[in-house]
């Protein structure tokens, strides 16, 4: 397996990857189009602080990491907004191994921690928690449509 940092030519196989994972259980998303992955993926790529991952194997993209690089009173951080593996190679630590690729190559850009969001309660909670990361308690996600 090897790391290497999203560009545009992996965005096709990348939303492949992303619809596979999410619209299963238990996330159980809806997308109106393939294209409308496509053209998250892009927009994200536009951004000069967005950092993406793409772990490959046999060069088949196996996982994908959306992230960004985030300013901070005590350094710079990675904000993890997407992660996935390929369905049906869960639970056999491509995930931890890939995590542990993400932290080495952030850490090599000067950033000293790594966040994200998941749902509680949902296998991603179990695998962030086994992977080192901690709950932040008293934190609470909001959001707002506009």
């Amino acid at each position: 397996m090897h790391l290497e940092k999203m560009s545009e030519t992996h965005v096709a196989k990348c939303a492949d990857l992303f619809i596979d994972a999410f619209t299963r259980e238990p996330w159980k998303d809806e997308y109106s189009s393939a294209e409308q992955v496509v053209g998250y993926f892009r927009n994200c790529l536009k951004f000069d602080s967005f950092i993406g991952y793409v772990l490959k194997e046999g060069g088949e993209t196996v996982a994908l990491c959306l992230g960004m690089k985030k300013p901070w009173i005590n350094g710079t951080e990675y904000f993890i907004d997407q992660f996935c593996v390929k369905p049906g190679l869960q639970g056999q630590g491509i995930g931890s191994a890939f995590l542990k690729m993400i932290e080495n190559s952030v850490r090599g850009q000067g950033m000293n921690a790594m966040i994200l969001q998941t749902e509680r309660g949902f296998p991603s909670e179990r695998f962030y928690l086994k992977n080192g990361f901690e709950i932040l308690e008293g934190l609470a996600c909001f959001a707002k449509q506009i």
